[in-house]
């Protein structure tokens, strides 16, 4: 028993001395190819901070292509020194493939949405602090993550748009230009006289602060019909408070129109 234990003894010895001579030298180079690869991508970690922080990127994908661009290459790097070892990438290749496959599937919404957001914060259709139309919610953008969007509406409530919804539907951004037209229809009987109700129109958007001197207003007949006629009302307001402003410039409007005589809709001339 101790001589065919002896023997197996030195067996196991003579296989673990020729694996060593065999694989050694293989092992002392992955460890160096190891080593040298973590200097060089912390080298490169260092200096593509300098490179994304010194640029006009945005600070929501700064840190994420960081930290994906050191991952990427770390694990390319422990491929490689398993190569140098000699560990066959068969199986595994394999294994991340099935990997793969099973992830996309089950994230592919989030993976849009991934994707979308992306393309939001490096395409800027809009920004925070826009007021926008999308999804039908109209609101301010408070937040643009990488998955979603935050949108606040003007009655102060918080909704949150996946972004695979904004970029592939129409999204109205009222802030890019700064300023928007109200248009205000009045319908008034053949008996009013249309000079009078125009001066007074003039006059109340040259006594509102709130409208915009240009583009200049704009006052008209729009239609004609058998029991009166349509005036149209177009002036400028800023963007940032249109809401707020119509109601103003409203209520002023039809405060004018009554003391100056001139009948509003639905009732009948004196």
């Amino acid at each position: 028993m101790k001589l065919a234990a002896q023997n197996n003894s030195d067996l196991l010895y003579d296989k673990a001395i020729t694996w060593l001579v065999e694989k050694g030298p293989n092992i002392l180079i992955g460890i160096a190819v190891l080593s040298v690869g973590l200097w060089l991508i912390n080298i490169f970690s260092g200096w593509i901070k300098k490179r994304f922080y010194n640029k006009d990127v945005d600070p929501s994908l700064k840190p994420f292509f960081i930290s994906l661009s050191v991952t990427a290459l770390r694990i390319l790097l422990v491929f490689t020194v398993m190569q140098f070892i000699g560990i066959q990438m068969t199986i595994f290749a394999a294994l991340i493939g099935a990997l793969g496959v099973a992830a996309g599937l089950a994230l592919s919404g989030t993976l849009q949405n991934f994707a979308s957001g992306v393309l939001i914060l490096m395409l800027k259709p809009f920004r925070v602090g826009d007021n926008i139309i999308a999804q039908g919610q109209e609101g301010t953008v408070t937040n643009i993550a990488i998955f979603y969007t935050t949108v606040t509406t003007f009655d102060n409530r918080s909704v949150v748009i996946p972004n695979g919804k904004l970029s592939n539907e129409v999204i109205i951004n009222i802030s890019t230009k700064g300023s928007r037209r109200l248009d205000i229809e009045i319908k008034f009987s053949y008996g009013i006289d249309y000079d009078q109700l125009a001066k007074l129109a003039v006059q109340t958007i040259q006594d509102s602060s709130d409208l915009l001197k240009e583009p200049t207003h704009r006052i008209g007949i729009s239609m004609l019909e058998e029991t009166g006629y349509k005036v149209m009302i177009s002036v400028w307001l800023k963007s940032h408070g249109f809401n707020d402003a119509k109601l103003q410039f409203q209520e002023k409007l039809m405060d004018a129109f009554k003391k100056g005589g001139i009948p509003l809709p639905g009732t009948a001339p004196k």
